[in-house]
């Protein structure tokens, strides 16, 4: 069964995604582990590991965090969803306000990715 894809992004420089077509603001999706049940606990060990970042909300096959810049307390909405089709998870990273992030979208789900690929080796 297909699932839903993630929100588009609105195209302005301070998001990420795993399903748009806009080349600057793409990133590859993360493979399965052994299977959804691991890579979503894998995610979900990742995700806790991050400072001012809190699950909000959680269904089958996906999550969405909502995280908070250090000083100014911006939030950002980062959601995961888990494909059994293609065994891939698609993520989307972005944020509330402004339009450009410096970046930090990008290097957040850098992180995650590596952090993911680390403990799934």
């Amino acid at each position: 069964m297909a699932t839903k894809p993630l929100k588009p992004l609105s195209g302005s420089p301070n998001a990420v995604s795993t399903e748009t077509a806009i080349e600057a603001l793409r990133m590859d999706p993360l493979s399965y582990g052994r299977d959804r049940t691991e890579s979503m606990e894998t995610i979900k060990m990742v995700m806790g590991q991050l400072p001012r970042t809190e699950l909000v909300e959680e269904t089958d096959d996906t999550f969405h965090y909502v995280v908070s810049s250090k000083v100014m307390r911006f939030k950002d909405d980062v959601e995961f969803r888990f494909d059994d089709e293609t065994r891939q998870i698609e993520f989307r990273s972005a944020s509330r306000l402004g339009h450009y992030d410096f970046g930090v979208n990008r290097k957040r789900m850098q992180d995650v990715s590596e952090r993911y690929r680390r403990l799934m080796r």
